[in-house]
């Protein structure tokens, strides 16, 4: 297997890629991406373990919408049950991808708890407390200003320690499918190559980010020329949502630009 190091510019065709692909089969990536959604939110509501699962099935769900962006870019059809190509694999591939979520849900909820540690859920509170309404006096609170810090520094944490594990995760799931990497080294040659590409990545996500705010502008404005605000209300979310399916569809790009198949002494060993 070898590392490729692609030039920064190419993080934006990574974003034109996965708008383009979205756009061939809309219908069919959006499904696949709302099934993810709807069954993780299921889980969710189970008690004590709901939570863990739901985000045990991150990267087995991610590996599945890069090979259903995979299947467009070949000119099939991506059939809902591309969502479990982790599981679909073999048992050793099933173990792996079992052991990375495991290793995901693990980081993910520590990083919520030390969140929860620094903001002891004061600011949610208080807003329950009036009922969801928020007053000018509400605002001027000295204890709503605290809480209100308090949960700003809560999501700046972790903004700051999700970083590392999203580096670590980006492309271990479809390096244990497709390249049957075993798990640790997957997490190892994934953070590798995105900190040798980290300019195609900066950009990538700059490009994500001018997308996100591009459509949203154009929400806003639609609403704004329509005279009715609620379209925006009501458009945020679902727009929100699209989005990220497309993202989700661009993983693809990232992961095959990166990666190929030959010269297998290229990574250096774990």
């Amino acid at each position: 297997m070898k590392l490729n190091i692609v030039p920064a510019g190419v993080g934006m065709r990574w974003v034109r890629k996965g708008i383009a692909v979205f756009f061939r089969r809309p219908l069919a990536i959006a499904g696949i991406f709302f099934m993810f959604l709807a069954f993780t939110a299921l889980l969710s509501w189970l008690p004590l373990v709901g939570s863990a699962l739901a985000m045990a099935l991150v990267p087995a769900a991610t590996v599945g919408l890069m090979a259903a962006a995979r299947e467009v870019e070949e000119d099939r059809f991506p059939l809902p049950g591309m969502l479990l190509i982790g599981f679909r694999s073999g048992p050793a591939k099933t173990r792996a991808m079992l052991v990375l979520g495991a290793l995901y849900a693990a980081a993910v909820m520590l990083i919520i708890l030390l969140s929860a540690m620094m903001d002891d859920g004061k600011l949610a509170q208080m807003i329950a407390d009036s009922d969801g309404s928020i007053t000018r006096d509400m605002l001027t609170d000295p204890a709503i200003q605290d809480a209100l810090r308090s949960s700003l520094n809560s999501v700046l944490l972790v903004s700051l320690l999700y970083l590392p594990v999203s580096v670590l995760f980006w492309h271990a799931p479809a390096l244990v499918l497709w390249h049957e990497v075993p798990v640790i080294k997957s997490l190892f040659f994934s953070a590798i190559a995105v900190l040798r590409n980290a300019g195609a990545y900066l950009v990538y996500g700059l490009g994500w980010l001018g997308v996100t705010l591009a459509g949203w502008t154009l929400l806003l404005t639609t609403a704004s020329l329509l005279g009715n605000m609620q379209v925006a209300v009501s458009g945020m979310f679902p727009l929100s949502l699209l989005i990220a399916a497309m993202f989700y569809a661009s993983l693809w790009f990232t992961f095959r630009d990166s990666f190929s198949a030959d010269a297998p002494e290229a990574l250096p060993p774990a």
